[in-house]
């Protein structure tokens, strides 16, 4: 079977499964995922997904996982590079208007997340494990307090100006950034 990605010499088969699983879930939503609809999408046999994940729930846990880890590692990187009190305030404005969720459709899989983490205790451990590692890449440079405010301010505004008409501008983001570290000093 020449330039087929299937059989035993496919070592990226089970990451092509957990991306084709997000998919799927971007496209239909957590609660109707099902495993022939995300063996077709990663274009694998469905016995390939029993081999990785031994039901439904491990699959969807790792899909998540893999998605706050893709999240957190671009959000950290940007809190990482920051040098001073004032890049990490920039860094947190980038985070919040940029392009840290990489693509409209992460932004969409985090609400995915959110919903069936209030319903799965594996799922809400990994939202739970994910808030705390963009709390621990603000606490590079803010107090505990003020890492906790500034990251709910980053999901509250990622997902106000997912829908607004007007979503925020940058310098208005900026302001408010400013006001919560500012009174947190």
């Amino acid at each position: 079977m020449t330039g087929s990605t299937r059989g035993p010499n496919d070592p990226r088969r089970r990451e092509r499964i957990l991306d084709a699983a997000l998919d799927v879930i971007a496209e239909h939503g957590a609660i109707k995922v099902t495993f022939r609809k995300i063996a077709e999408a990663a274009g694998v046999p469905l016995g390939s997904l029993t081999y990785y994940f031994h039901d439904m729930q491990h699959l969807l846990t790792e899909a998540f996982t893999r998605l706050a880890e893709t999240v957190s590692t671009r959000y950290g990187a940007l809190l990482e590079a920051a040098r001073t009190r004032q890049e990490a305030e920039e860094a947190v404005v980038e985070i919040i208007c940029g392009k840290v969720w990489g693509t409209d459709r992460n932004l969409l899989l985090s609400y995915e997340l959110y919903a069936f983490a209030t319903r799965d205790p594996e799922v809400r451990a990994v939202m739970r494990s994910w808030m705390q590692a963009s709390r621990d890449s603000l606490a590079r440079h803010f107090d505990p307090l003020t890492a906790r405010a500034l990251d709910a301010l980053v999901e509250g505004f990622s997902i106000h100006n997912s829908f607004d008409l007007r979503p925020t501008e940058r310098e208005e983001v900026a302001a408010v950034v400013r006001a919560v570290v500012d009174r947190h000093r």
